[in-house]
C-alpha cells in the first residue's frame, strides 16, 4: 500500500509562520533550513505559545512569517509592516518591541531547537476524521507539521510507528505521536483563531495528532512521491 505526498512546509524560525515547497533536501537533522532560528530571550527560553523550562510563551511571535530567499538567506515578515533579514538589528528591535522584552533571533547552536523528532507528519484522512468530528477547521498549518500525506484512513500514520517508510528516495523512522498543545487553536501562519481543537482533542486522543520521524536516509523529497511502508 502507498500514497502521496501532497504539501511540504518548511519553518525557518521556530514558532513563526513558514514557506510551502515544492521540493526540499532532507538531511541528518530534517528539512535542510527547518527550525533553523529562534527568537530567545535574555534568560536563554524560546518565544512559543506555551510556558515550560524552554519555551516562554510569547503570541506576538505568531504575527510574524519566515521564508528562504534564493540565496539561502532567511527573511521575516509582519504583514505589512515590515521585512527584514535575520541579523538585521531592525528585526529584533522590532520582535522586542511586539514582545515587550529584549529578545533576539539566534541561530540553532548545540542545543537542538526540533521538538520531538526532526519531521512532522500528518495524513489527510486524519484531518477530515477531525473536521468531521470535532466540527472545526483542520487546516495542517494549525499543526505546523512538515508533510501532508493523502491517506484513506484516519490516524493511519500512527501504524507506521516503530517502522521506517519511504518517501521518494528517502527513508524516515517513524518514533511518536506529537502531543498538541494551546498552539492548534491560536491565529497563525494564515489560518484564524479556531479556539475548538485542543479540547476534543485531548478527551478523544490523548492531545495526539500527527507524528515526529527521524531521517534514516537522506535525499531530496517532491510534492507528488510515493509514500510507502519499508
Amino acid at each position: 500500500m502507498s500514497f502521496t505526498l501532497t504539501s511540504i512546509r518548511r519553518y525557518p524560525v521556530k514558532a513563526m509562520g513558514g514557506e510551502a515547497l515544492t521540493e526540499v533536501q532532507l538531511d541528518a537533522r530534517g528539512l535542510t533550513g527547518d527550525r533553523g532560528f529562534a527568537v530567545a530571550d535574555d534568560d536563554g527560553r524560546f518565544a512559543s505559545g506555551k510556558n515550560t523550562r524552554r519555551f516562554r510563551r510569547r503570541d506576538a511571535v505568531f504575527e510574524y512569517s519566515a521564508s528562504t530567499t534564493a540565496d539561502g538567506s532567511v527573511q521575516v515578515q509582519r504583514g505589512d509592516h515590515g521585512l527584514w533579514l535575520v541579523g538585521d538589528d531592525d528585526l529584533d528591535a522590532d520582535l522586542t518591541e511586539r514582545m515587550g522584552a529584549s529578545v533576539r533571533i539566534i541561530r540553532e547552536g548545540d542545543v537542538s531547537l526540533q521538538d520531538g523528532g526532526q519531521v512532522s507528519i500528518v495524513g489527510t484522512a486524519s484531518l477530515a476524521w477531525c473536521a468531521e468530528h470535532f466540527g472545526i477547521d483542520a487546516d495542517p498549518r494549525r499543526l505546523r507539521v512538515n508533510l501532508v500525506v493523502e491517506t484513506d484512513e484516519p490516524f493511519i500514520e500512527e501504524t507506521w510507528l516503530g517502522g521506517v517508510i519511504t518517501v521518494g528516495d528517502t527513508r524516515l523512522e517513524l518514533v511518536e505521536r506529537v502531543e498538541r498543545c494551546r498552539t492548534v487553536d491560536v491565529a497563525q501562519d494564515g489560518t484564524a483563531a479556531e479556539g475548538r481543537l485542543l479540547k476534543p482533542l485531548t478527551k478523544a486522543r490523548d492531545m495526539s495528532l500527527a507524528v515526529y520521524a527521524d531521517v534514516v536516509e537522506p535525499g531530496v523529497i517532491r510534492v507528488g512521491d510515493r509514500v510507502a511502508r519499508g
